[in-house]
């Protein structure tokens, strides 16, 4: 059992380092990197390279393996303990002892892992192209919307059963966004006005960026989602400890941006788009020490943020951890509010907060954190589902709250994480439920 000191401590660092992270990348996104001196702010151009920010993600990944090679380097020290044949092979034939169901994931096929490393690529850097245009508590609460793609497509892929009252908290996490997107165009076009009536108007961005930079998030939570449904069909059938796979996704990652680098150099794309010009994004970044200090410390963040994610879910619940990611999400509006990034403009705060709240409901509703309404809840037939069933169903849902992570959906499933009503039961595998 963890000591009363050391769960507080986990659950800080995962707040702390989570919202570091997100601040830190949009602190990143504010840096000049080129005509600093111009008196005129529209001249300056600021730092957008979100290829380079996802490999800085990666790389943070890959800062998980620390830990890994800790561990078995500490192994090896270790005097291991002489076993005779015949006591080795009564060991692991011992009647009672559970054998190992999956296949451990080891040489090729570990590049399975490239797959939901493309994916979180693709997703990564859309939203970082997304968190240019919108505000940093926008952009982490338009994140929350991942529970509607992975819901869905754990019904069409996974063919998982949804019920009713998950169907609705699917709709309210919808509504939920939409009114977190709605508000921050306001708050946008509000603040533009009052610039404008102040003939400050330089670096603020219009509305129609903002909903453009929502587009971009939310389409980055299908890459996202699907990252989730292929991690759960390989976690199926292989085992593999969660921080490894969370290294090889990075480092596949980071292999994949590196192999595409020349492409990427090519003039005729590079010119198309500063967002993938990387000699200039590499330039910027060694040229410019505030840039590349973040980027280091978005690398250190995310990979602490992983230790942090993984500690709670083993050490508590995946429903502390739920919970906690909550307390990451108001921290992160709560800092940029304190650091004028964002401005509080009633009543259409208020309008946030009430979206966001939709979020929080329908993300909770949806994980069986608090109980749906009467009217809601599911049909009897649903003690009928088998242990395993709900295990497998139970892995993927509580997948939602990893974001800036490779973390696997099956090992947050292992913590007791309940995705289905307090009051249904649900009978081991193997034995039949009462008919009525």
């Amino acid at each position: 059992m963890p000591s009363s000191l050391y769960v507080p401590i986990l659950l800080a660092g995962m707040i702390i380092t989570g919202s570091s992270n997100s601040l830190w990348s949009k602190w990143q996104d504010m840096q000049c990197v080129e005509n600093c001196s111009d008196p005129n702010p529209a001249n300056h151009v600021l730092y957008e390279q979100p290829v380079w920010q996802s490999l800085q993600m990666f790389l943070g990944e890959m800062l998980c393996f620390i830990p890994v090679i800790y561990t078995w380097l500490r192994a090896r020290q270790r005097t291991a303990p002489v076993f005779l044949p015949s006591d080795l092979e009564e060991d692991v034939h011992e009647p009672g002892k559970i054998e190992e169901t999956c296949e451990e994931l080891r040489g090729w096929n570990l590049l399975l892992l490239w797959f939901p490393a493309a994916c979180d690529l693709t997703g990564t850097t859309l939203m970082n192209v997304g968190l240019l245009y919108t505000p940093v508590s926008i952009y982490q609460m338009t994140r929350g919307a991942l529970v509607l793609f992975v819901g869905t497509l754990s019904v069409i892929f996974l063919h998982r059963r949804l019920w009713l009252y998950q169907w609705v908290s699917l709709l309210t996490v919808m509504a939920g966004v939409s009114l977190v997107g709605y508000s921050g165009s306001l708050i946008k076009d509000a603040v533009r006005s009052t610039l404008r009536m102040l003939g400050t108007d330089q670096s603020e961005p219009e509305v129609t960026k903002v909903l453009v930079g929502i587009f971009f998030i939310l389409f980055a939570q299908v890459f996202t989602a699907t990252q989730f449904v292929v991690e759960e069909k390989i976690m199926a059938r292989y085992s593999v400890a969660p921080l490894v796979a969370v290294g090889y996704e990075g480092l596949f990652g980071a292999l994949t941006i590196i192999m595409c680098m020349p492409i990427l150099a090519m003039p005729s794309i590079a010119s198309s788009s500063p967002f993938f010009d990387l000699p200039r994004g590499w330039y910027q970044l060694v040229n410019t020490p505030s840039v590349l200090r973040s980027g280091i410390a978005i690398a250190i963040s995310i990979s602490l943020f992983n230790y942090f994610g993984l500690s709670v879910t083993r050490h508590v619940s995946a429903t502390a951890r739920s919970l906690t990611d909550t307390c990451r999400t108001l921290s992160i509006w709560l800092v940029s509010l304190g650091l004028g990034w964002e401005k509080l403009l009633f009543p259409i705060s208020l309008l946030q907060v009430l979206g966001f709240s939709f979020l929080v409901y329908g993300t909770f509703l949806f994980n069986g954190l608090v109980n749906p309404p009467s009217f809601l809840h599911p049909p009897l037939v649903l003690e009928e589902l088998v242990g395993g069933e709900a295990e497998e169903e139970e892995a993927l849902l509580a997948s939602q709250h990893l974001d800036d992570t490779a973390a696997l959906p099956v090992d947050l499933g292992q913590s007791g994480y309940d995705v289905l009503p307090k009051d249904v039961r649900v009978h081991a595998q193997g034995v039949s439920s009462a008919e009525d």
